[in-house]
């Protein structure tokens, strides 16, 4: 960077330069000692040297002024711009992952030596202000986050004991059943926020029922109420679908007891024709004895306004009830279901390998629901837990034959 006030023994060096090179022209002098030429003129003009005659070569015209000052400022430019394109250069190693401020704070934190906190926090686009008390807080979130350490190994335990698939509420009631420990869940939530621990995503859905228009249908009796003040009064009934590889899919057909969220029954096929949902509806029935008297709420797929089903419904004593053609609200419970059901046993995957594999799967996680799995509207209890409360004797799943 060229100075503005220099000392005095600056300009007398600076002469002695000029007066020691009779070759040399005040331009180029004043180009090795990054000076401006006028400057340096003065200088000598002051100090009143004078070469000896014939020695001194022919100094060029000098450009205008204001052109000079137009390839200075230029010059400058270029010299900014470089060195911007440095700095991105260097910061791209800092931007692999994870919080993206934290990783500008960590370059300026690394760079600030040789391009200045100002001219860095400028180029990554952040306030100093806000580096400066990033900086100074280190200490204490360093402090934190190793008291945090120990906690988080918990957290994680309790995470990919469902294959990682609770959230903050589900892992707190863990925590606080299996050791008893008085945890809030928002520092649960914190801390899983602070260490990556995150569940997985659904992927695209595939369609699963198809409405008959010519079918009968049943009358709404649910009205979107998906509550119920006694077990074994209220069913909410679907179909989802399984992705295996090459494009192919199994069905799970699910029954579903509105006042426990437990999974009565459940059948699962390489086809969606009605006896799917009448083997669901069949293994439901031999969860709980008898169904002589609830209500069945369906949707308006052709399997559910189907006779076969109606028989089946008649033969168990159910009440038919569904939804109305294409709304997905009025089944909402079993939709948000089959929404969970996908993301926990998928996984973030499109398909699984083969049938077999899939089937697998859900018959442990189906089986995991019921007897672990926390519900949020159970209280952090798994569904048989809450029935269990409520002194309802079954504690088993009977999956269709």
């Amino acid at each position: 960077m060229v100075m503005k006030n220099y000392p005095p023994e600056f300009k007398a060096d600076a002469v002695a330069l000029y007066e020691s090179r009779p070759e040399a022209t005040i331009r180029s002098v004043a180009a090795d000692l990054g000076i401006n030429p006028e400057t340096l003129r003065n200088w000598v003009r002051v100090a009143g040297v004078s070469r000896p005659r014939g020695r001194r070569t022919q100094e060029p015209a000098q450009p205008p002024a204001p052109l000079e000052a137009e390839n200075a400022a230029l010059r400058k430019k270029v010299r900014e711009l470089e060195e911007e394109r440095e700095i991105l250069r260097k910061a791209a190693k800092y931007f692999a992952g994870g919080d993206a401020l934290v990783n500008r704070f960590q370059c300026v934190a690394s760079l600030q030596r040789r391009y200045g906190v100002k001219r860095l926090c400028s180029i990554l686009g952040v306030a100093r202000s806000s580096f400066y008390y990033w900086r100074r807080t280190a200490v204490d979130r360093a402090a934190r986050q190793a008291a945090e350490a120990r906690p988080a190994a918990r957290i994680r335990a309790v995470h990919q004991e469902p294959d990682g698939t609770y959230r903050a509420p589900g892992i707190t009631a863990e925590l606080r059943e299996t050791s008893g420990e008085a945890v809030n869940h928002k520092r649960v939530a914190r801390i899983m926020r602070t260490f990556g621990i995150e569940g997985v995503r659904l992927r695209r859905r595939h369609r699963t029922t198809v409405p008959d228009p010519a079918a009968a249908r049943a009358p709404d009796l649910i009205g979107r109420d998906f509550t119920a003040a006694a077990t074994n009064t209220k069913y909410v009934g679907d179909i989802t679908y399984l992705p295996i590889d090459g494009g192919k899919f199994c069905y799970l057909a699910t029954v579903i007891d509105l006042a426990s969220r437990r999974l009565a029954g459940w059948a699962i096929a390489d086809h969606m024709r009605a006896d799917l949902v009448t083997d669901a509806l069949a293994a439901a029935v031999r969860t709980r004895g008898s169904l002589a008297g609830p209500i069945m709420h369906t949707g308006h797929g052709a399997q559910y306004t189907s006779r076969c089903f109606a028989e089946a419904c008649r033969s168990a004593g159910v009440r038919q009830s569904m939804s109305a053609v294409g709304s997905s609200a009025d089944n909402a419970l079993a939709e948000s279901f089959n929404t969970t059901f996908k993301r926990e046993t998928l996984q973030g995957r499109k398909s699984w390998p083969d049938e077999s594999e899939a089937r697998l799967d859900a018959f442990r996680w189906l089986h995991r629901y019921n007897t672990r799995r926390r519900h949020s509207r159970l209280g952090q209890q798994s569904p048989i837990a809450f029935e269990n409360t409520l002194h309802h004797t079954p504690t088993t799943l009977a999956p269709a034959a």
